[in-house]
């Protein structure tokens, strides 16, 4: 493995890439264009190039990248993309790149990446490599979150068109209307010896520091070697509805060491019926799970100045 400075400088002078676009997301398609024809004005020489638009191809596509043995791949797409690429990278010498073209781009966020393609590319080209965190559920890498209760039902449902046209908001939408014949859960998450139990309908464990596009604390962020466990309201509707309101208003404010959240770097989640399990945003079987933090799992290009513990 080489060090980050030198995976940087070879990056900054050899700018070999591969591109993987997701052209499924929500700006995947239209962009993809604009994509290749910025890098390779940038002075990126493509070693491979995948826009990818049928189901089931984008693990193939991702592996067939790194296989060309780029120093960059870069991924463009939503969450679920950027997560598959960052399960696929793991440990390697080659550093992952962001083209935040999803619906909430959590990832993004949550290491600075600029949202907007020029912005973003200007990373790739001026940006420094630094090392992040993953979360593993049940044996599966992750970059964001792991959700248990109603917001895997809802990633299951959710439209595809309705997340075109509404953006991150299709979320909420749909959980709206899921909600009404959605039943509670009685949870316990065991931690550093000690346990929890909630009563709630939605049961979230983060890697990184946003969720839905706004910020879940202050302070989390994904290279601190902490998961945040934390249930959303209680076993009522309207509990979840107020909580989901104050996360969202207030998230910018709170801290790890507020309530409800848990900061720990291992935990084991049980529910009192099997609950569907969906972590970032994809299927990932059910309860019971156990989840934990695989410190600076993944080399990422961050904007210049970013942290890198």
């Amino acid at each position: 493995m080489r060090t980050k400075r030198q995976l940087t400088e070879d990056i900054r002078t050899g700018r070999r890439a591969a591109l993987v676009v997701n052209a499924r997301s929500r700006r995947g398609g239209k962009l993809h264009h604009d994509a290749r024809a910025r890098l390779l004005a940038a002075g990126f020489t493509l070693l491979g190039d995948y826009p990818t638009d049928r189901p089931g191809e984008l693990e193939k596509n991702l592996e067939a990248a790194i296989a060309l043995g780029p120093d960059l791949l870069v991924a463009g797409g939503g969450d679920g993309t950027i997560s598959t690429a960052a399960r696929l990278l793991a440990h390697r010498d080659i550093a992952l790149g962001l083209l935040p073209l999803g619906t909430t781009n959590n990832f993004a966020r949550t290491v600075g990446v600029p949202l907007t393609l020029d912005e973003a590319v200007t990373t790739l080209t001026e940006g420094t490599v630094i090392d992040v965190d993953l979360g593993v559920a049940g044996g599966m890498p992750f970059t964001n979150h792991v959700g248990v209760g109603l917001s895997a039902d809802v990633m299951l449902n959710a439209p595809r068109r309705l997340k075109r046209l509404a953006g991150r908001y299709a979320y909420p939408m749909t959980a709206l209307a899921l909600l009404a014949r959605h039943r509670p859960l009685h949870a316990r998450l065991s931690a550093g010896g000690r346990e929890h139990e909630f009563r709630t309908h939605q049961m979230y464990v983060a890697n990184g520091g946003f969720h839905a596009g706004r910020p879940i604390t202050a302070d989390a962020n994904a290279d601190d070697r902490l998961l945040a466990a934390y249930p959303v309201g209680d076993e009522t509707r309207r509990g979840l509805l107020r909580e989901t309101a104050r996360n969202t208003a207030t998230g910018h404010r709170r801290t790890l060491r507020d309530d409800p959240f848990i900061a720990v770097g291992e935990l084991l989640l049980e529910t009192d019926r099997p609950a569907r399990v969906e972590v970032d945003g994809e299927p990932c079987g059910e309860t019971p799970i156990r989840i934990s933090v695989d410190p600076n799992a993944l080399r990422i290009m961050a904007p210049p100045g970013s942290p890198d513990h």
